[in-house]
């Protein structure tokens, strides 16, 4: 690397040169790979099982889910209904329910409520029949950019960005936003580390990511000077003027 700066001082004789000797020193700062001397090897004479799930959060609802109500005792007030997009519902007997983001226990005694104008005493189980996809969307300095569907457990981080094919050689790994808006429409920004989640040896930042989540990977500083370049300068400047740079022996 030495003799590779002395060479290119030697051969830096306009601004040209001087580019090319700043990148290889910012090159020389990231030679040194992540550390992974406390990361435990892989048993590889045992079958693998993975750990546990830890207590679990209960279940709530989302728009697009499918559920029936079941009275026991009146089953004539049996219904399947569809969680609207403004997150209600609607029954024969109430015009609107506000179920969304609410678990079941929570839907069975407001429907309780609200059936005790007909039911002396209403006995009502709420049952997810279906659960409606999950929607998350990759876009930016990745392979394939696109929505991407899943049901059940939301992807985290690094699985989304694995289904967009991996970032880009001009994608910025450490700075990726998250665009987080739910059903609703007030968004929120957040920034995670990809490269600590994958190159860093810490799994604590892949980070589980929400419905309809939007995860965008911003260029990296390089690659937006270079963007500049052929925006401001490539298609401007006639290239016959252009300084040339040679490494000298």
């Amino acid at each position: 690397m030495q003799q590779i700066f002395q060479r290119a001082l030697r051969g830096a004789k306009n601004v040209s040169g001087f580019v090319v000797l700043a990148a290889l020193l910012a090159l020389s700062t990231g030679c040194s790979g992540p550390d992974y001397s406390s990361v435990p090897a892989a048993q590889a004479t045992v079958a693998p099982t993975a750990p546990p799930a830890e207590a679990l959060g209960e279940y709530k609802i989302q728009v697009g889910d499918v559920l029936d109500f079941n009275f026991y005792l009146n089953p004539e007030f049996n219904e399947t209904v569809t969680v609207r997009p403004d997150g209600m519902v609607s029954t024969k007997i109430i015009p609107s329910l506000k179920v969304y983001n609410h678990t079941v226990p929570e839907i069975n005694a407001m429907l309780a409520a609200a059936y005790r104008d007909v039911l002396l005493d209403p006995k009502v189980t709420t049952i997810v029949r279906s659960f409606a996809p999950i929607r998350i969307y990759v876009s930016g300095e990745v392979t394939t950019p696109g929505e991407y569907v899943v049901v059940g457990q939301s992807l985290t981080l690094t699985q989304a960005i694995a289904r967009a094919g991996g970032i880009k050689n001009s994608g910025e790994q450490r700075q990726v936003l998250i665009i987080r808006r739910g059903a609703g429409e007030k968004a929120q920004v957040y920034t995670a580390d990809y490269y600590a989640a994958t190159q860093g040896a810490d799994p604590a930042r892949d980070t589980r990511l929400a419905p309809f989540d939007v995860v965008f990977v911003p260029k990296t500083g390089i690659a937006l000077t270079h963007k500049g370049y052929e925006q401001y300068i490539q298609q401007f400047v006639n290239p016959s003027l252009g300084a040339s740079y040679v490494i000298g022996d």
